[in-house]
């Protein structure tokens, strides 16, 4: 994702997140971390026919080169187009995430979910996600909880971005 998306990414996220859309400037704030030297953020847009049809972002935390300590990853945002959702992209654009959680050497990738969101829980289970608590209210201002999931990666646990891809949609970081 680079700045001129995020018009049609606001669009998008306005209309399936009507109560709790993100504003631009929590995109562009999220976009300044993403290039550059101390990069800890990777945003993406899916593509089909020039128009934006989902999005996805991933920010990492707490590593050092020097602490030896893993990073932890946190899934900011995904979002697929109404049109979109149930052909498999959520699940491409939560791969290229994984994977970019693997380049940020994260030894472990969380996320919120709302309660009510029930195809996203079942995305995040089928990646190995497992949930670990609630935050009560977490969703404003409608007031929903979140589940929050953790997956916690391991040298020998293989990769969960191994998902076939979805044709017809190109993803962009």
């Amino acid at each position: 994702m680079r700045w001129w998306d995020i018009d049609p990414v606001l669009g998008l996220e306005r209309d399936l997140f009507p109560d709790d859309a993100w504003s631009r400037g929590m995109f562009w704030s999220e976009l300044s971390h993403a290039r550059g030297a101390e990069a800890n953020r990777r945003y993406l847009v899916a593509e089909e026919d020039d128009r934006i049809v989902g999005y996805a972002g991933l920010a990492a935390t707490g590593a050092t080169s020097d602490s030896g300590a893993a990073a932890v990853g946190d899934v900011q945002t995904i979002a697929v187009a109404r049109s979109h959702q149930g052909t498999g992209l959520g699940g491409r654009l939560l791969t290229e995430l994984l994977k970019a959680a693997t380049a940020f050497e994260c030894g472990e990738v969380m996320l919120e979910c709302r309660v009510d969101n029930v195809p996203a829980q079942k995305l995040y289970e089928r990646f190995g996600f497992v949930p670990i608590g609630f935050r009560r209210g977490y969703y404003q201002p409608g007031n929903v909880d979140a589940l929050v999931m953790r997956l916690t990666t391991a040298p020998d646990s293989g990769s969960a971005a191994d998902s076939p891809p979805v044709q017809g949609t190109e993803i962009n970081g």
